[in-house]
């Protein structure tokens, strides 16, 4: 893109005028305002519940229990339930997800109460799956009563804190790689990247300065 400008700008004769350009190295800290904590994420669990939104506050367990993908939510059916894994196939490739056995009981109990004996747990009234678009609204929606800002409410932010929390246990970025479903470690590393503020506490933590 710039080589044709400055081309052209030599052409005109304003070769002083030629953009140069400008190299940013990668961040290796994301903003605070878009880091989903676990206390905000307890809040917007208790909200939901308290707002009579049970199958919302269980399909955020889901996603942060699993760290499945909002567009394989579809796959979380009462037959997964029941063998334990879910069995996702997408792009050629297939993946198995693990279902915690608290996580199995309840969601379980939860189509049970609904009358659904098969297929996809989390459906609308007329028995389709949820869509990106529907659960990315409900989200959204408990943010005010939560005390949660609205940038840090979305489904994919949910799978970051699956990661971040996942990787604190094993400390294995391979394995969370797996986990996710990324070809790429590289994508990984972008999920654990601290924020502005834990990068500062370690940054205090070595103690050079007395």
């Amino acid at each position: 893109m710039l080589v044709p400008l400055n081309r052209f700008l030599d052409f005109l004769g304003y070769g002083n005028c030629k953009v140069k350009a400008l190299r940013i190295q990668r961040r290796f800290f994301r903003e605070n305002r878009k880091e989903l904590t676990r206390q905000e994420y307890d809040r917007l669990l208790s909200t939901a519940r308290a707002q009579g939104k049970e199958r919302l506050a269980l399909l955020m367990e889901a996603i942060c229990a699993t760290g499945i993908r909002v567009s394989e939510v579809q796959y979380l059916t009462v037959e997964a339930l029941r063998e334990g894994r879910a069995e996702i196939s997408l792009k050629g490739k297939i993946r198995t997800i693990l279902i915690p056995g608290k996580l199995r009981k309840k969601l379980l109990q939860y189509a049970k109460k609904e009358k659904n004996a098969s297929g996809a747990v989390f459906r609308t009234r007329n028995g389709k799956p949820l869509s990106r678009k529907q659960i990315w609204a409900e989200m959204k929606a408990l943010c005010s009563q939560a005390g949660v800002a609205a940038s840090k409410v979305f489904p994919h932010n949910l799978r970051h804190l699956f990661a971040r929390a996942f990787y604190n246990v094993c400390r294995d970025v391979a394995k969370l790689a797996d986990v996710l479903g990324h070809s790429s470690l590289e994508t990984t590393r972008l999920y654990l990247i601290s924020t502005g503020k834990e990068h500062e506490r370690q940054l205090e933590r070595l103690g050079f300065v007395k």
